[in-house]
């Protein structure tokens, strides 16, 4: 008979520690789920879909039920762990003081432990599969303890309101570009550890936010520009001889800019200076996705990039805008593409304007990246101090750099050898 009472002591213990652990887990995984993934997964015609949907609808009530079942059980434990240590620790006649405060601390150590660091840290670990695979026993919750928690929640609620304070879903119900960067990297890896295309697009688009118009724009040095007093034909061979569709129209200098010139516009005759466009200007700091609104809605393709001083720092277009999400739009105007070709294992053929790392995930090299540059021509120009003319050598490190094609304004196109260490 002693026998069995103890069994059922020890299984009613081992039971309501269970449930602790059960409870105390899906607090910390409601709490610590991927809001997206949740999203989505409710969103889904299932039962188990509608079951999120109703948990997630209520964060309070979902707390609440948390707790309140966790304080049953913890109830029920203490009850049990008395009936189970106190005849014992009687039997030893200490006192009964003591036989309380031993039994305090051998039942908050076990439960502490088993029911609740233990369980808190692997459903965090895994939350979203747990809140997935457990709703049906949570509702089950739900159900039974209703009229405690609806109860409680209310009496939070109202108590909420006499402090000022707001109700847990205007915490828990929010996405954000976190939330939606998490769920992409750990959802859609490929099988070779590389996001497909369509993802990427979407990383590219969340980036974008963070993007400003000195980070896409044309620099000042590589700008294709004609004086406002250029006559027709002038202005006919800078479109034949640069391919490109669009010209910046200056007044005395560069710094002056006062718009642009389209090519279709050199055949309507003479005073092609009337059918300049004028184009906005916008600091360098200002955010693409602002300026790509700014120029939709004032139906212009370009801007004109001004630094701190009020000076002309390069141009922008709505194309580098959205190339920034898409990558590299071909443009039947675009005469001089981005070159990145390997000619042997230390030998690259590349474009000056190629930025620094692009060409080392390319090329699987470390060529230097600092703040001062991002593209190879900057890179040379830093080390070089100057522009160095076609056939130049420049040496840095393991990296020679022989300039094959250049302006007086610009490096366009380098080839790159890279010695052994």
């Amino acid at each position: 008979m002693i026998f069995s009472n103890l069994l059922l002591l020890v299984g009613g213990i081992v039971v309501v520690v269970i449930l602790s652990a059960f409870f105390s887990g899906m607090e910390i995984a409601y709490l610590s789920s991927d809001r997206l993934t949740m999203e989505i997964s409710k969103e889904k015609k299932t039962l188990k879909g509608a079951i999120l949907r109703m948990l997630f609808r209520n964060p309070d009530l979902y707390i609440a039920t948390m707790l309140v079942g966790n304080n049953i059980v913890l109830v029920l434990y203490g009850l049990l762990m008395s009936a189970l240590i106190d005849p014992g620790l009687r039997t030893l006649g200490l006192p009964a003081g003591l036989i309380i405060v031993l039994d305090s601390l051998i039942a908050t150590f076990i439960i502490i432990i088993f029911g609740e660091y233990i369980p808190k840290r692997r459903f965090m670990l895994n939350a979203n599969r747990a809140m997935q695979r457990n709703s049906f026993p949570i509702l089950l919750f739900y159900i039974v303890l209703f009229p405690i928690t609806l109860l409680a929640t209310l009496i939070t609620k109202l108590f909420s309101l006499v402090m000022g304070r707001g109700s847990s879903a205007d915490i828990t119900s929010k996405l954000t570009v976190v939330d939606l960067e998490q769920y992409l990297s750990e959802n859609y890896e490929g099988e070779e550890g590389h996001l497909d295309t369509e993802v990427k697009i979407m990383q590219k688009a969340i980036d974008f936010s963070s993007v400003k118009a000195r980070d896409c724009m044309v620099p000042r040095n590589e700008l294709i520009a004609c004086e406002v007093e250029t006559s027709l034909e002038n202005l006919k061979k800078i479109f034949v001889s640069t391919g490109i569709s669009k010209v910046i129209v200056f007044k005395e200098g560069i710094d002056e800019v006062i718009g642009y010139i389209h090519a279709q516009e050199v055949f309507r005759g003479e005073g092609w200076q009337k059918r300049i466009k004028k184009a906005p200007y916008v600091p360098e700091s200002m955010y693409g996705h602002k300026l790509m609104r700014q120029l939709m809605q004032s139906k212009r393709s370009l801007a004109v990039v001004i630094d701190e001083m009020g000076g002309t720092a390069g141009i922008i277009t709505l194309e580098d805008l959205v190339e920034e999400i898409f990558g590299e739009i071909e443009d039947e105007h675009d005469k001089t593409k981005i070159v990145i070709h390997k000619v042997s294992n230390s030998v690259f053929i590349i474009s000056g304007r190629a930025e620094i790392d692009e060409i080392n995930e390319s090329c699987g090299i470390n060529l230097p990246e600092e703040d001062e540059y991002n593209t190879l021509a900057g890179l040379i120009i830093s080390i070089h101090r100057s522009i160095p003319q076609k056939g130049e050598t420049v040496i840095f490190d393991k990296f020679t750099f022989e300039i094959l094609r250049s302006t007086s304004t610009r490096v366009e196109l380098v080839k790159l050898t890279v010695s052994d260490d």
